[in-house]
């Protein structure tokens, strides 16, 4: 019985040379990262998210007697009310008319020159959104005075972080001597660009000490315009007392609708 021929086993030839190198620990380190890239782009939008529901104030703002009180008033409770010169907030919860059934808290704030820009640094890191109300009326003899208070707002350095919507509501605009909103946004951009002017050829020091965190208004060396702000800008015309006054509704639709999107 012949035996049987035994094949000697193949070694298995080596990987040419120019062959890659097998890196066993690279797939895993490149999923790794990629993973913490992932978990920190949510945390990021997580905190964002958080910073901007726990704002859940909507600010009235503006000069005295444009109607900050009385619009208050009628978007809470929708009646008229007869209305005197605040020199404290006024605040309250506000159902918001949407399909979240959300609210908001509003907040009026004193218009008086020396009171303003306290309350405003009080609640401005609490601002959703802010409303500039504007005596549509009276706007020609107070527009220097109009713009100066919405510079000082634009400027800030918190609102200009947080970049809450703003919405320049032109009041009053059942009287008949009322100026439209599409001129007073006009003549509102030219004064600030004159104000932007005016304050950034004054002296820092100065500049400083009256407008404390103040930043640059706009874009450089363009023409002021209110598409050049971090926040999203918009008019309307409305009337806190209404076209029939004390008996009648007010015309504030624009708003409610602003503040309801905004919400």
């Amino acid at each position: 019985m012949e035996a049987a021929e035994v094949t000697p086993a193949r070694e298995p030839s080596p990987p040419p040379l120019d062959a890659p190198l097998l890196a066993p620990d690279l797939v895993p380190l490149s999923v790794l990262v990629a993973l913490v890239v992932v978990a920190l782009s949510l945390l990021i939008l997580k905190f964002v998210q958080t910073r901007k529901s726990s704002r859940r104030a909507v600010l009235l703002v503006g000069l005295c007697d444009s109607g900050k009180t009385l619009m208050f008033a009628r978007l809470l409770t929708a009646n008229f009310q007869n209305t005197q010169t605040s020199i404290t907030e006024n605040s309250a919860l506000y159902r918001v008319k949407n399909d979240k059934n959300s609210s908001v808290t509003l907040i009026a704030l004193p218009g008086h020159e020396s009171l303003r820009l306290q309350f405003l640094d009080r609640f401005k890191a609490a601002a959703r959104a802010i409303v500039f109300i504007v005596d549509s009326v009276a706007f020609q003899r107070e527009m220097k005075d109009v713009a100066e208070f919405l510079y000082q707002i634009l400027t800030d350095s918190v609102v200009l972080k947080n970049a809450p919507p703003l919405l320049i509501a032109c009041n009053k605009q059942d009287v008949t001597m009322a100026k439209s909103s599409k001129l007073i946004q006009q003549q509102l951009e030219k004064e600030l660009n004159t104000l932007r002017v005016t304050r950034s050829a004054a002296p820092s020091t100065l500049d400083s000490a009256n407008s404390g965190s103040a930043s640059q208004l706009g874009k450089k060396g363009k023409e002021f315009d209110f598409s050049q702000l971090p926040m999203k800008v918009d008019f309307i015309e409305c009337s806190a007392r209404g076209s029939k006054g004390e008996e009648g509704s007010a015309d504030i639709e624009s708003l409610e609708k602003w503040i309801a999107k905004i919400a």
